[in-house]
């Protein structure tokens, strides 16, 4: 596929890889690991954190805890799903801890316990897709590779002024753009930071290293209408027993394998909490596509629903399993 475009590749790169060099974020770890495959494992776990969650995040309490946890594909593998989900435990998007596993115990069966060193094997590993594939490829092995996360694709459309191009075309475009093979790595880390720096949904052209290639610099930007979320009321029971507390796990996909204060009651409508049952406290909280507000209660065991019982387990409060954030806010009224 061939994509019309009118930038000067040899001065665009040597705009943003200027740029990049003296403000890029290169003392990020990840970013200074050999590329010759043998750091490969630590920066596809940088990679699947920071889908869908902030760079701060990553670092300041999750990258480096859950590596000296799980410091190869082997010991992942050999962990039960519990323990990854343990230390997963606030990340969110937690099939991409459950992925994780089930990827580390293909890798160790199929693999000899290494990622693979090809593009079409990596795909065909659970929770890795186009950009994660070929970013594991460009940053693990060393290798040429063309791919677009968010960053790079609002930076790639902004270039060339639309806002409709498929990931087809997007990813067409991103090859037809790529510089000598011994540029690349720092190349993709380039536009990563440009998007996420300054390219962003405002973006800063004034401080932009290529705005004399880009068709949108300095252009208004429509405002962006934001989808409302669903309202949501959940009824929440501590159901105390000693120092044991009621959990039930969830059955939910995005939340399969954690556990949650038992739900008495939930509804899209009412915003009131319940009479029957002592109320300690209450709170809001985003999940997906529902704005929730949450009522907490007092509640004795003899009071819980029957249909709660089946799935319902008493776990030593200072030994619980993962738990979901809803229910780490919600515990704070214990």
């Amino acid at each position: 596929m061939q994509i019309s475009h009118n930038i000067a590749l040899e001065s665009f790169h040597s705009a943003l890889l200027c740029w990049y060099h003296s403000y890029g974020r290169k003392n990020l770890p990840w970013r200074n690991f050999a590329r010759d495959g043998s750091y490969a494992y630590p920066i596809y776990i940088s990679e699947i954190m920071l889908q869908q969650t902030q760079l701060s995040r990553v670092l300041e309490s999750y990258y480096f805890p859950f590596l000296a946890r799980f410091p190869t594909l082997s010991t992942l593998a050999k962990s039960s799903e519990q323990e990854v989900l343990h230390l997963w435990q606030g990340l969110g998007y937690y099939s991409r801890a459950r992925n994780l596993h089930a990827c580390a115990k293909i890798c160790v069966k199929q693999h000899n316990a290494k990622l693979p060193d090809d593009l079409r094997a990596l795909q065909a590993l659970p929770g890795i897709g186009a950009y994660t594939a070929g970013a594991i490829m460009c940053f693990g092995f060393g290798r040429v590779a063309h791919f677009a996360d968010s960053n790079i694709t609002r930076v790639l459309q902004r270039l060339v002024a639309t806002k409709s191009l498929s990931q087809k075309w997007i990813l067409a475009l991103a090859k037809s753009l790529l510089p000598q093979s011994h540029q690349v790595f720092d190349y993709h880390q380039a536009l990563i930071d440009l998007g996420a720096l300054v390219c962003t949904t405002t973006p800063k052209c004034a401080s932009c290293p290529i705005t004399n290639h880009c068709t949108s610099a300095f252009k208004p930007i429509p405002p962006k209408s934001k989808a409302s979320k669903l309202p949501l009321t959940l009824h929440l029971a501590i159901c105390k027993n000693l120092d044991s507390i009621a959990l039930c796990q969830s059955q939910e996909h995005l939340y399969k394998g954690l556990y949650n204060l038992p739900i008495i009651a939930k509804d899209t409508q009412s915003q009131s909490p319940l009479p029957t049952h002592r109320l300690l406290g209450s709170f809001t909280h985003a999940y997906t596509k529902y704005a929730i507000t949450t009522y907490v209660y007092e509640v004795p065991s003899a009071c819980l629903p029957t249909t709660l019982l089946p799935n319902m387990q008493w776990c030593p409060i200072h030994n619980l399993p993962p738990i979901s954030n809803l229910t780490k806010k919600a515990l704070r009224y214990f």
